[in-house]
């Protein structure tokens, strides 16, 4: 009887009128649907009470730029301007030091090229100024501007102070120089980029004979840089490279920072399969190499990225998932110590803030809905008690951008349905101070727009629960049947069923021309729902993904009638699309269109940080690279199928070279299928005028064609 009355309660709640939805283009929903949101004014926390403002340049005008640093007296400030793109992030260009007292405006590196300063960072007295240019280091005095080159070796393959390629982009390490406490030295990376393969992408484009771009890219199984640490005198003079153990091809240095005040350095070293993070410690002066933690996991464990350290650096903190979940412990210098900070069965999702005078680690987690993130508090010295502070009555999902001492934080809440509300709070309990933002009128004009809510419902994959949500058509009706566009990622870096506030006017256009819009967190998916979830899929990425999508819409069309089976459709960029042709060629009988965009089809040809990290080598583990590799299943693509591959060919981290080899396997099984390739358009398939927008009707148009909407 009770299934029967949350039927009806169902059914009715299904039926209800909502406010009539106004019609819109595809332009204006890309737009945002021009929603006027509220923008609260965040307070300059970390910049003290500096502000760009004050600095004019010669002519008087006001000077543009962002602050980079403040010097430890607060008296000098690094602004950078000009930057420049480096592969993701904008990451050199010019840089000025502005004293406060004097006023005086002065640019760094005056005579190296245009925009090539990098990272650039005051000694700890403020006196002088580091910095990278063209692979070496330089480091400058600021009273007389006199720069010298303390590195002299740095090419086109011996790259100092900053990264390869493949170590930003997985492990999102880019900086790779630091002060010593003292500022006598600094410890930098080097990378010999010379065993490592070269990949070459062609730029047909902007000139009238071909160029090329030459960057070295280790693919899964291959070579990789050879990366090692050492220090220098902060003059200049000869590196000491530090005796880490291990072949440097073969090992990961992802992390390295002094132990604060200290020329001791903390070294975090993985092996070459990720499943081991040894923790070492170097002194500069004492040549004393130890080995005082290791974190070791059967799958892949992951780097520490916010070290804290306590009681005069007799203690430092660590993450862990060691207990099947990911939490929190205190270690001691020695590492003969570990006890927990936080405890339960729930994952420590980030850090917000670290309050060491009062005792408190403010983190993010959630406990029950994975969709949603909230404030939890614990003891730094305490038993691993945790206490929640995001009021229970507040569902959705939060966040806290906490000032330096915790004292405060800028607090802003939002869920599917209720746009951003902002507010300061004060800690440690996290009362009300001023409420900075409700989005009142944006609100009204949102719900006025009669757009279809995103909701969130439960599926099933054989006796796993999944999380997904759905976004119906305006005038929705239960009786009929809606074809289903499923968007998705589905490996482990990222996952897409998330409460909070999204404009999303994709999927809400998708959505009025009559689609249901849905997406589901697979296994293996980015959630904070434990190690086991996480990294049940080690050795198989792509395995179990597809087969939970498939699974979860067919469960989904088995419980409602509305969705129609014989009009599914699926879509995903990047690992989602990789995920999307797994879907389409290892279940043809469900999903009847796919669109993949920026796609892997072959394992073997993505990075080896990224893809050892989940499967091992292509060597250790052929069957997993086999299994998990769209390319593999291209001939089950059946006639009665319609897919579309788009791509750009000047994509430096999924290569257009993934998309060739699959089209050529396709027409060497004979198989009809579309593709758009995109010239020297990267992975994000943006630049160049009217790019996205295309992107979008050619995905719109192709729905239509092949999948189309409406109910019937």
């Amino acid at each position: 009887m009770k299934n029967k009355i949350s039927l009806v309660i169902l059914l009715f709640a299904m039926v209800m009128p909502v406010a009539a939805q106004k019609k819109f283009t595809l332009e204006e929903a890309l737009a945002g649907f021009g929603l006027r949101q509220e923008r609260a004014a965040m307070p300059n926390w970390s910049e003290g009470d500096f502000s760009v403002s004050e600095v004019k340049d010669a002519n008087g005008k006001p000077f543009r730029a962002q602050v980079s640093a403040m010097s430890a007296d607060n008296r000098k400030a690094l602004l950078y301007t000009n930057s420049k793109r480096v592969w993701r992030s904008n990451t050199r260009g010019d840089y000025y030091v502005y004293d406060r007292d004097s006023k005086k405006l002065a640019q760094l590196g005056k005579g190296l090229p245009e925009s090539s300063l990098m990272f650039a960072k005051f000694s700890p007295d403020g006196t002088r100024v580091a910095y990278v240019s063209k692979n070496n280091i330089y480091v400058e005095d600021v009273n007389t501007n006199k720069y010298t080159m303390i590195t002299k070796d740095g090419t086109e393959e011996i790259v100092n102070g900053t990264s390869d390629w493949v170590y930003e982009e997985e492990f999102s390490l880019r900086d790779c120089f630091r002060w010593s406490g003292d500022g006598k030295y600094i410890a930098y990376w080097q990378f010999d980029t010379s065993g490592t393969g070269w990949f070459g992408i062609i730029n047909n484009v902007d000139y009238l004979y071909p160029e090329m771009t030459k960057f070295p890219y280790p693919k899964a199984g291959t070579t990789n840089s050879a990366a090692k640490l050492g220090f220098i005198a902060a003059e200049g003079g000869a590196t000491t490279w530090l005796p880490l153990p291990g072949d440097p091809r073969n090992n990961y240095i992802p992390r390295m920072e002094f132990i604060p005040g200290s020329n001791t350095m903390f070294i975090q070293q993985m092996n070459r399969e990720q499943n081991t993070n040894k923790v070492w410690t170097y002194t500069i002066g004492q040549d004393d190499l130890k080995n005082i933690f290791t974190d070791s996991d059967k799958a892949w464990v992951n780097t520490n990225d916010r070290i804290h350290w306590l009681k005069k650096n007799t203690w430092f903190t660590f993450l862990s998932e060691r207990d099947g979940w990911r939490h929190m412990y205190r270690v001691s210098a020695d590492g003969s110590k570990i006890e927990k900070i936080t405890e339960g069965n729930f994952d420590f999702i980030s850090e917000v803030g670290f309050d060491e005078k009062r005792g408190f680690v403010y983190f993010m987690a959630t406990e029950d809905n994975f969709t949603q993130r909230y404030l939890y508090r614990a003891k730094i010295w305490g038993k691993g008690q945790c206490e929640r502070l995001t009021p229970m009555d507040q569902n959705g999902t939060h966040s806290y951008r906490m000032n330096a001492d915790c004292s405060e934080a800028i607090h802003t809440w939002s869920s599917t349905t209720m746009l951003p509300h902002t507010e300061r709070v004060a800690f440690p309990k996290g009362n009300v101070i001023e409420v900075l933002t409700t989005n009142e009128k944006a609100q009204k004009q949102w719900d006025e727009m009669g757009l279809p809510k995103k909701e969130f419902v439960k599926t099933n994959s054989g006796d796993v629960e999944l999380d997904a949500y759905w976004i119906k058509p305006a005038n929705f009706d239960p009786t009929k049947k809606y074809p289903v566009i499923l968007d998705i990622y589905g490996e482990p870096a990222s996952s897409t069923v998330q409460d909070g506030f999204s404009t999303d006017g994709w999927h809400q256009y998708l959505a009025s021309l009559g689609y249901i819009v849905m997406s589901i967190d697979p296994r293996g998916a980015n959630t904070p729902r434990g190690r086991e979830w996480r990294k049940c899929i080690y050795g198989e990425v792509g395995t179990l993904a597809s087969l939970d999508v498939a699974m979860g819409i067919k469960n989904l069309a088995e419980k409602y009638s509305f969705i129609d089976k014989e009009r599914i459709g699926v879509t995903g960029w990047s690992g989602g699309g990789a995920q999307t042709l797994n879907c389409m060629f290892r279940f043809p009988d469900i999903f009847k269109t796919g669109i993949a965009v920026a796609f892997v089809a072959d394992e073997r040809l993505y990075d080896t940080i990224y893809q050892e990290r989940y499967m091992n080598t292509p060597q250790n583990n052929p069957e997993g690279y086999k299994k998990g590799s769209p390319i593999t299943y291209a001939a089950g693509l059946t006639d009665k199928q319609n897919l579309l591959l788009m791509h750009g060919t000047g994509d430096d981290n999924v290569h257009y070279q993934s998309c060739e080899r699959l089209v050529n396997e396709l027409i060497k099984n004979g198989k009809i299928f579309y593709q758009i390739s995109y010239p020297m358009r990267t992975h994000g398939i943006s630049e160049g005028q009217g790019t996205s927008l295309h992107v979008r009707k050619t995905m719109a148009d192709f729905w239509q064609k092949y999948l189309p909407a409406g109910a019937r």
